[in-house]
């Protein structure tokens, strides 16, 4: 076997942006400063639902204001546009205008937008618009929501239902209950996030009256998907016209693939004032004009045999929407109940999806997208299955598990697994957790008035289908190599990881190696970043690219060596003969006259129809004070299968961060919004609560791959795999202790102190504890 590549695939090589960033050289949209450039500020709306009139005239004409637009100035603008739709049934979605017009349908809908010399003179003018409000009935939550009589969001969808359509076969899912020993069921809130990444969004618009040409300057998860939408659905000029640009990215977690008002806006304010025009979110802007996540409630129920056997699944599932449709907020869960039946044979399934509007924030896609939602309600029913069936949570789960042998396995939902080994990383994860010695650690923490609880989630999540990812991949004339991509690294580390990948062929360090995203002008197409698509798609096509272009520098070298291409190789940026030591630099190779450039470039272009299958077992252990109700995680340990691990380093800060962002959903993260007046209660961080490192383990990780078959690097995306195993791990851990010392069954997310606190004094009560 051949010795690994020192910078190649698998190997641990450290991240190269990172130094950079460390020393405060990031280059992110808001240090973006043209000079002179205007500054712009929202006017947002206070309630939920109102009527309301508007009158700009005193703000336009205070010192420093150059325009003010509201929807009367926009009219002539396409909505922001939902891209998905039913293939079957297709619904019509209600108008999202880039400012609203008489009515407002959220705290923080967009009613005017403001440009001045200084944000300051901005904020004079959004305090001296004159707005009149007449408040409307507002719903929060979609039990209320499709209750007879509640308030309607929109007029023309009864009930307040976007659609109500079924998943599976229904018939046979009746059957099977028919047949049942017995039912397990559970009905669980999955509660709405604020996604809260630490660069707030922004955007710099810079116009060029002679070429009638804007550039955009956004921080976003993809440039081109921006442009296209801006231009053909919202401004309605050709994309010739327009270059959107993406610096660093803080983060991005799926928010930031969405168009935004303030992008059309700002290219609006820009070609109107033929001037600079740059807008900056602050986080109140983030909490109310963001789209968020997550927000289900679901009743699910498995048909149980009495030795165990899963023999169907029925769900029924509610997604919020919000006041309005973002990009692919209807997908979320209609897409994610495909990924209802897990890594489990269950031959019958159905789901009923219903998408319902309330007065509120929009919902889209949020690190996962719809997979977590899926995951955390088949893991909990699991678990009730379990404790219905006096079976122990692995022994059910390995009693139901697709086996090996019968991979490629197609889902009732008509997903195809290809690849894994299921019981063995459960049991993995086990060991390492020490599982079977978890009674005596138990007993040792009731001695100090603690309960220990015990839990594990095994998961599996679909990504890598975003679509066609192109790759150029060049040798530049100092004998370094360049690589232009449409994908849009928001911290993955995408500078290391392709890397990397070229590396395992031409062996040169990761600093020879430049990659360029992010520039519409200079990349001709592009997806951008999500469903954990830029390895499994992109890192094919750099894979490709890279060795078509060794092919092509192999014909030049054999010219210059007097030698047949078939008898050199490549390494360390080297061209020789092989066995002996002739040989040319890339550098020399470049610089070698009459070469045709196209020789010293090459593309590939890879899409994934079928998708990669990441899974793995989450397995967390708490220490719950049953005082106090505070929870804390003693041991965490997870074993995924990634297929094919490119670089340690960068996989394990994948999962920890997913995984926190996971545990900062199952004990704390919350968006509450009021019964009474929709207010968005927990608007800041005052309120709003997300993780801190002392909230979290220490990670034990591992994998336990199996190659992907279909995937021709054999990887499965990671990205988003962190937060789709940590939640039903959490809980299920929770509810393990708390059903062992008081019968507590059920605990929804966040599970916070005095949620569990009032949880066990009530079965103290109940069941004279």
């Amino acid at each position: 076997m051949a010795a690994p590549i020192k910078f190649g695939v698998g190997q641990s090589v450290r991240r190269k942006e990172d130094d950079a960033l460390i020393r405060g050289m990031g280059r992110y949209t808001d240090d973006v400063a043209p000079q002179p450039a205007l500054h712009s500020l929202v006017l947002r709306s206070p309630h939920a639902h109102a009527k309301f009139t508007i009158d700009v005239a005193k703000a336009r004409g205070l010192p420093g204001v150059s325009l003010i637009l509201t929807a009367a100035e926009v009219a002539d603008l396409g909505d922001l546009p939902c891209l998905f739709n039913l293939e079957t049934d297709p619904f019509t979605g209600p108008p999202y205008p880039i400012l609203a017009k008489d009515e407002v349908r959220h705290v923080g809908d967009a009613v005017a937008f403001v440009v001045a010399e200084t944000i300051d003179q901005a904020r004079d003018a959004i305090e001296a618009i004159d707005v009149q409000w007449t408040p409307l009935p507002a719903v929060i939550g979609v039990l209320n929501a499709v209750k007879p009589g509640a308030p309607q969001v929109w007029p023309d969808k009864p009930g307040n239902v976007l659609f109500d359509v079924s998943i599976g076969d229904k018939k046979a899912t009746e059957e099977a209950f028919a047949k049942a020993h017995t039912v397990a069921e559970i009905s669980i809130v999955n509660p709405r996030i604020v996604t809260n990444f630490m660069e707030t969004r922004a955007a710099v618009a810079e116009y060029d009256a002679k070429k009638d040409h804007l550039t955009l300057t956004i921080g976003s998860q993809g440039s081109h998907r921006l442009r296209d939408i801006l231009c053909q659905n919202i401004l309605k000029i050709p994309v010739e016209n327009m270059r959107v640009i993406c610096p660093d990215v803080g983060g991005g977690f799926g928010t930031k693939l969405f168009p935004y008002r303030e992008y059309a806006l700002v290219a609006v304010a820009a070609r109107q004032l033929k001037k600079t025009v740059k807008w900056t979110a602050d986080r109140a802007d983030h909490f109310m004009g963001d789209s968020q996540g997550r927000d289900n409630v679901t009743t699910a129920k498995m048909a149980l045999a009495e030795d165990g056997k899963f023999l169907g699944m029925d769900v029924d599932l509610m997604g919020d929407m919000g006041g309005y449709l973002s990009t692919f907020g209807p997908y979320i869960p209609h897409g994610g109940a495909g990924m209802l039946p897990g890594l489990y044979d269950i031959q019958a399934f159905h789901c009923r999806v219903r998408t319902v509007f309330t007065n509120t924030v929009p919902v889209d896609a949020y690190r996962g997208a719809g997979r977590p939602e899926a995951a955390y309600v088949i893991e909990r029913l699991v678990d009730a299955a379990a404790r219905k069936l006096d079976m122990t949570p692995d022994a059910v789960r390995r009693k139901n598990f697709i086996p090996p042998k019968s991979l490629p396995y197609k889902t009732a939902t008509g997903k195809v697994y290809d690849s894994g080994d299921f019981a063995a990383h459960m049991k993995r994860a086990m060991e390492i957790a020490e599982w079977k010695e978890f009674p005596k650690r138990a007993r040792a923490a009731k001695k100090d008035g603690l309960v220990r609880g015990i839990g594990l989630a095994t998961y599996v999540e679909i990504c890598g289908t975003m679509g066609e990812e192109t790759a150029n991949v060049a040798l530049d004339p100092n004998g370094d190599v360049s690589i232009l991509i449409g994908t849009q690294s928001s911290g993955q580390g995408h500078q290391t990881a392709y890397a990397q990948i070229v590396a395992e062929q031409f062996g040169v360090p990761p600093e020879r190696v430049h990659i360029l995203q992010g520039d519409t002008d200079k990349i001709a197409t592009g997806l951008g970043t999500g469903g954990s698509a830029s390895i499994p798609t992109g890192g094919v096509s750099v894979q490709r690219a890279t060795s078509a272009l060794g092919d092509k520098l192999k014909e030049i070298a054999a010219q210059a060596l007097e030698a047949s291409a078939g008898d050199l190789e490549i390494s360390d940026g080297v061209i020789r003969i092989a066995g002996t030591d002739r040989s040319i630099s890339f550098a020399d190779l470049a610089k070698r006259p009459g070469i045709d450039p196209s020789k010293l470039n090459a593309s590939a272009t890879f899409a994934s129809a079928d998708g990669t299958y990441p899974n793995g077992t989450h397995l967390a252990e708490v220490e719950i004070d049953p005082a106090t109700g505070i929870i804390k995680i003693v041991n965490y340990v997870i074993v995924d299968d990634f297929g094919v691990t490119l670089n340690p380093l960068l996989l394990a800060g994948q999962v920890h961060g997913g995984a926190m962002q996971g545990i900062g959903q199952a004990l704390m993260e919350q968006a509450v919004y009021s019964a009474t007046d929709g207010q968005l209660v927990t608007g800041t961080f005052m309120d709003y609560a997300v993780p801190r490192a002392s909230d979290g383990p220490s990670f034990v990780f591992e994998t336990h791959n199996v190659p992907c078959a279909t995937n021709p690097l054999g990887v499965k995306g990671a990205g988003e795999a962190g937060a789709i195993g940590s939640c039903p791990a959490i809980v299920n851990a929770i509810v393990e202790g708390l059903w062992r010392e008081y019968k507590i069954d059920h605990i929804d997310m966040p599970a916070t102190p005095e949620r569990v606190w009032i949880a066990i004094r009530e079965a103290q009560r109940r069941h004279n504890l």
